[in-house]
């Protein structure tokens, strides 16, 4: 285009220098060797406008096409180290995803007794995890299963995150008691965390018709099925960083009833009226689907409805059910009586 403006005018206007312009828009998407050839064309229509501008092969045509073929240079110069950077930041970002999900491992569908479902959204866009986080483990003392909420957000969080998890794993197998398991993890996070940093942390231990919970200023789990209910802990315990007294609270677990992990991403998720979401009969209605997968889709679902789609905070959630095997008792087993 403005090349013909400039053959049209003729040598009353002179665009020459304009021809630049095609160079550099291409150096901003295209790569270096398209931008090169984006270039040659704009110095090869430089050349040319020279006849139609009744100046051609005079210093100042050829000073017009030196600079366009400068600029053009130029243009595919930055073209390729833009391309060699996005190609490294591709890499990285490759590792990076790798990386977190090694750290925040996939729960298998069954493990042990236990059939499970879980999903994970992150507020930082840029990761596909945040400071929340969860793991399970079959371990000789029963399948335990950990939920935690570490404070704050972004890339510090994450490292604390992490943090977490890495003693969970290298605890969890050598710690009989689950609320062993809870002061073991304190005394290990404690020290790495700032003077006002915590982490909240929910540590579950499967047995056949029943769960043993500790719960370190965790939100409580829903039981799912005949009597719903937030299973509060009988005394509020501090989370870690804060020097709890971790207390074990045992609760029926009947086959045909489920439970509901989470963190507070999800009953502080806001509307555009600052509304907290709700675990109301509407969500306890999709949690009763009949696939887990299904269920906590659509709970998903009604989250994501009820913030228009815009996550201020990390959430992570686990809905688990006992499997049909998991309530034949085994010779030696009877089920705690008097459970809530």
């Amino acid at each position: 285009m403005i090349a013909i403006a400039d053959a049209a005018l003729g040598a009353a206007v002179v665009f020459i220098g304009l021809l630049i312009a095609g160079p550099m828009l291409a150096s901003a998407r295209c790569t270096g060797l398209w931008t090169a050839l984006a270039g040659c064309y704009a110095v090869v229509l430089a050349v040319a406008v020279g006849v139609p501008d009744e100046f051609f092969g005079t210093a100042d045509h050829l000073t017009r096409c030196l600079i366009v073929a400068v600029g053009a240079s130029f243009a595919a110069l930055a073209a390729r180290i833009r391309t060699d950077r996005e190609r490294a930041l591709t890499r990285m970002t490759q590792v990076a995803q790798v990386a977190q999900q090694a750290l925040l491992r996939p729960i298998p569908a069954e493990v042990g007794q236990m059939s499970f479902a879980h999903r994970y959204r992150s507020a930082t866009r840029e990761a596909q995890i945040g400071g929340d986080l969860y793991d399970v483990a079959l371990t000789p003392y029963g399948l335990r299963l950990i939920i935690g909420d570490v404070k704050g957000k972004g890339l510090p969080a994450i490292q604390q995150a992490a943090s977490v998890l890495r003693c969970f794993r290298e605890t969890v197998f050598a710690t009989a008691s689950l609320t062993g398991l809870a002061k073991e993890l304190n005394a290990r996070i404690s020290p790495e965390l700032a003077a006002e940093d915590f982490v909240t942390v929910l540590l579950a231990e499967f047995a056949p018709g029943q769960v043993r919970l500790v719960n370190c200023g965790h939100p409580p789990p829903l039981r799912i099925g005949p009597g719903s209910q937030m299973l509060h802990p009988p005394q509020p315990t501090p989370p870690l960083g804060l020097n709890p007294e971790p207390m074990l609270q045992h609760v029926r677990l009947d086959p045909d009833q489920r439970l509901l992990f989470y963190t507070d991403g999800l009953i502080e998720a806001k509307d555009s009226h600052s509304t907290m979401f709700t675990l109301n009969h509407q969500a306890i209605a999709v949690l009763n689907e009949p696939l887990l997968e299904a269920a906590l889709e659509g709970l998903l679902d009604l989250v994501l409805n009820h913030v228009c789609g815009q996550f201020e905070d990390d959430l992570a959630l686990v809905l688990c059910q006992p499997t049909l095997t998991s309530h034949i008792e085994q010779p030696g087993q009877s089920r705690l009586p008097g459970l809530p």
